[in-house]
């Protein structure tokens, strides 16, 4: 490595590297070997449901990741992760990013509301749909467009404690 920004996680250069940046990068890169295996045609044959799977991981990596500085104790990590990645959460945080959806994405949403046909136990069937809903959405544009991803994850502004 020839310069500081080069490995945003040796830790010598945090102020210059927000943690979005630093997951951007980390997940762009796996992002790309992935999707160089993935052709068009099989991207349209994707399920919500698949999206959905792909989409609720995405979403935990990226809230775990915000949550990782400062440094706590794991149950602290678990307790903020869980708070966020639970489905009446997601089912919050899909209708604060409605006005900023496109059409397409919100098609996707649709797709993703109509595949959760699950009965859960813990919450109604309503918020069960939007929070597959916004999984579908993530899973999507994190194989279709990972900008995007990343500017409609950004409009969450999730806090810190």
């Amino acid at each position: 490595m020839t310069s500081k920004e080069e490995d945003p996680l040796d830790g010598s250069n945090n102020e210059a590297l927000s943690q979005d940046s630093v997951w951007c990068q980390l997940l762009t890169a796996s992002r790309e070997q992935l999707f160089q295996q993935i052709s068009q045609a099989q991207l349209q044959q994707i399920s919500p449901t698949a999206l959905a799977y792909l989409g609720d991981a995405v979403y935990e990596l990226y809230v775990r990741m915000f949550y990782l500085l400062p440094p706590r104790r794991p149950e602290t990590y678990h307790h903020l992760v869980v708070a966020q990645v639970r489905a009446e959460t997601q089912a919050k945080m899909l209708q604060k990013l409605y006005p900023h959806l496109q059409d397409d994405e919100l098609e996707i949403v649709r797709r993703g509301r109509n595949a959760a046909t699950g009965r859960p136990k813990r919450v109604d069937p309503g918020t069960y749909q939007h929070a597959t809903s916004l999984e579908t959405l993530i899973g999507y544009l994190y194989l279709t467009n990972f900008r995007r991803l990343t500017e409609l994850l950004q409009k969450l502004h999730l806090e810190k404690p």
